[in-house]
């Protein structure tokens, strides 16, 4: 147990900082200062830490931790000036720096920044950026963290608003001690700007994995969820059956994390891993994560049997991506252009497409049942009407089909011409671009 005095709330110390280096936590970031040692008053929850040498979009470092209600931890970092990152530091070195400057209440007093996630108080209390960072943190759990970063699970249940929930492949835990929460944590849950899932690799032709590790480098290899668009089909599926898994993504759905019998865990895991993923583009600008959340979206929204049976699943990962997306303008440069030719129409024709499912999905059939209600898919309903409002406003985004597709034309000289247009079929899937079902 340490002989060190507790802080009265929970504590970050970052030990050596360079002045006018970036530095943020959660969602707000800032420029450091040669006083600035630390933040205090930190939430119960999880929390990102991440820091770059300069204000562009360089290599960036970061590392998640959780804070409990109990006991009071101080988490200590020291900056290495060699790597140009945070690093993990003990106890006895942070107390020192501590007693240099004047000892823990001066520290606490003078040289620490209480935490805050607005620069200003011109935010609402109902729309604070802390109370935005609990709701995009509000299915990651530790064992998740621990996948994605590829360290091993201690065994432990983190505690928290999340405590209890096991994500995919990682058994639930034993009881013991974590150090994602005790102590000085370790470096234990870190991520980079250049770490990527092994997917996302780029390949180079002609060389081995070890060549190409040298000529590239070596990077953090992420935990991502193995969604494979190109293979939505179970193995041995053929015909008929290939074809509808390939248009209705349901079965890959249910497929992710099939090891887990408690199919709550597994959609907690999705969305979990979906959290994960955008808060890494919003803050660190990491590619692997902006694939694996597109994956994630293209996966979920082309499902068409799971909505009638995991509508709750559905409704939340509505409301939790409309949320994500009020936020895209906090990433540099932009999540992706949002217009017509931009990157924002993966987005739209997914969107388009997921509507047209809603429409059509008033009885569904099920096998050996025949026609029945599906109870639930009108709150999935009732949250996409949501984010069809949000995105019309934001973007004059229209997701509907109601629009002309032939008509009259007044040329310049007065005369009336009939038009029929074509160019929405390939959004629309129709016409020469409709999907055939192919009897063999």
């Amino acid at each position: 147990m340490s002989d060190h005095p507790a802080p009265p709330t929970p504590t970050l110390l970052l030990l050596n900082l360079p002045p006018s280096i970036l530095c943020g936590i959660n969602l707000l970031s800032f420029t450091t200062s040669s006083t600035f040692l630390g933040i205090k008053n930190l939430p119960v929850g999880y929390h990102f830490v991440f820091t770059s040498p300069s204000q562009s979009l360089s290599l960036r470092d970061g590392f998640w931790f959780h804070t409990p209600s109990t006991p009071c931890p101080t988490i200590y970092r020291k900056w290495d000036p060699d790597l140009e990152r945070l690093v993990s530091c003990s106890e006895d070195e942070g107390w020192t720096a501590v007693t240099e400057r004047g000892g823990a209440q001066v520290v606490y007093e003078k040289f620490l920044t209480p935490y805050r996630q607005s620069a200003g108080q011109e935010e609402r209390a109902s729309d604070t950026r802390e109370g935005v960072w609990n709701y995009l943190t509000k299915h990651i759990i530790s064992e998740l963290l621990d996948n994605f970063t590829r360290v091993s699970s201690p065994g432990a249940a983190s505690p928290g608003h999340n405590a209890g929930r096991s994500p995919v492949g990682l058994a639930c835990g034993n009881g013991s001690s974590d150090p994602a929460t005790t102590g000085n944590q370790g470096v234990r849950w870190t991520i980079s700007s250049a770490s990527s899932g092994l997917q996302d690799r780029d390949e180079i032709p002609g060389l081995s994995t070890l060549e190409a590790r040298s000529v590239i480098g070596e990077e953090q290899e992420l935990g991502m969820l193995g969604i494979d668009l190109k293979k939505t089909w179970r193995e041995g599926a053929v015909g008929r059956e290939r074809t509808e898994q390939a248009r209705d993504r349901s079965w890959l759905l249910c497929s992710i994390g099939s090891q887990v019998s408690d199919s709550s865990s597994r959609e907690e895991t999705i969305l979990g891993q979906m959290e994960l993923c955008f808060l890494m583009i919003l803050t660190i600008a990491n590619y692997s994560c902006l694939e694996e959340w597109k994956r994630i979206l293209a996966m979920v929204l082309t499902c068409e049997k799971a909505v009638g049976e995991k509508s709750g699943f559905f409704a939340e990962f509505l409301r939790l991506l409309k949320r994500q997306l009020e936020r895209v303008d906090d990433v540099e440069g932009g999540l992706f252009e949002m217009s017509e030719d931009g990157g924002g129409m993966f987005l739209k024709r997914l969107l388009k497409g997921f509507r047209r499912i809603l429409d059509g999905f008033n009885r569904v059939k099920t096998e050996g049942v025949g026609d029945v209600e599906v109870e639930g898919v009108d709150n999935v309903r009732e949250e996409f009407g949501e984010l069809e409002k949000w995105v019309k406003e934001q973007y004059r985004w229209e997701l509907g089909d109601e629009f002309a597709r032939s008509g009259m034309l007044e040329l310049e000289d007065g005369e009336m011409v009939e038009m029929e247009t074509g160019e929405m079929e390939g959004e629309d899937e129709s016409g020469e671009y409709a999907p055939v079902v192919v009897e063999l």
